[in-house]
């Protein structure tokens, strides 16, 4: 597939990088979507079991039949045995009243279709700097673990501790996204999804790397 690493496939999955940009499923105004390019490469046509936002990058799952698609999405669903990470570049420091914390948990209900739900997300901050741009203050690397699954949840919940993901154009501190991009050409939303793991019997553990638009980040 054109711009798409098969990152792992057997006889019940295939697992690949999805890179930013590119819409999981097909739809009004959509010219390009992974299930239209799995289904152009695999007969028949794998099954996706989750999802990511068009936006971010990084594993991705697919079922190759019925019977595995609805075992995958039960491992992935209420039985809780898959394990979700996430790597994210966000504005400022996570903690509270200024002090950093090394690792925490975001703990708020948000809002699902006309619900509000229990969501939690997990992180822990890998490196901390100053923004290489004046007057755009600090940013922190983090690694997330979704407690749930809910949706936009990591962007959501990041934004709503004052601390949005850099280059996060619905949540986001778009102001400060502008100042990014003239000052260091940043285009992309910085969410990646970096690991998949699950338990049970498929015994899956399955790592993206990040992609280029991060570096920056890691080097500076």
């Amino acid at each position: 597939m054109k711009n798409v690493k098969i990152l792992y496939e057997d006889e019940f999955s295939i697992i690949i990088d999805k890179p930013a940009g590119l819409a999981v499923q097909g739809g009004k105004g959509v010219k390009s979507s992974l299930d239209k390019l799995l289904a152009e490469i695999r007969t028949p046509a794998p099954l996706l079991v989750h999802r990511l936002d068009k936006d971010t990058s990084g594993v991705l799952l697919a079922a190759k039949t019925k019977e595995a698609a609805a075992v995958f999405s039960r491992l992935l669903g209420s039985d809780r045995k898959a394990v979700k990470q996430y790597i994210a570049v966000c504005a400022g420091l996570p903690g509270k009243d200024g002090k950093l914390l090394d690792r925490g948990s975001i703990n708020a209900d948000l809002l699902i279709h006309g619900k509000m739900k229990e969501s939690e997300t997990k992180y822990r901050v890998l490196k901390s700097g100053s923004l290489p741009a004046e007057n755009c203050g600090s940013y922190s690397v983090l690694e997330l673990e979704l407690g749930t699954g809910r949706m936009h949840q990591i962007r959501r919940h990041l934004a709503m501790t004052g601390s949005p993901i850099l280059g996060d154009d619905k949540y986001g501190d778009f102001t400060l996204n502008k100042k990014l991009q003239k000052a260091m050409g940043l285009k992309r939303l910085l969410l990646h999804a970096s690991r998949l793991i699950i338990k049970d019997e498929f015994n899956i553990d399955i790592r993206a790397p990040l992609p280029g638009y991060f570096d920056s980040f890691f080097t500076h």
